[in-house]
């Protein structure tokens, strides 16, 4: 998800694993997808699997990698 070597973290449609929803997500939690139907299509709400439009993955300060909401998708 990183733009080359310049490391600018870019935007993606990925299913979320939310038991609460937040605004950073570790990215064990993520799986990124080709599209916004894609997502769409593959989230389970009743599993608390959601649409989302992410971005990362980043470093936190924990030396954890994190993805960012950007908006949800459902």
């Amino acid at each position: 998800m990183l733009d080359g070597e310049d490391g600018v973290v870019k935007e993606c449609y990925a299913v979320v694993y939310a038991p609460k929803k937040r605004k950073r997500v570790p990215a064990n939690c993520v799986e990124p997808a080709d599209s916004e139907a894609a997502a769409v299509a593959a989230s389970e709400p009743r599993h608390q699997r959601y649409a989302a439009l992410v971005a990362g993955p980043s470093r936190s300060s924990e030396g954890q990698q994190l993805y960012y909401l950007v908006r949800w998708l459902n």
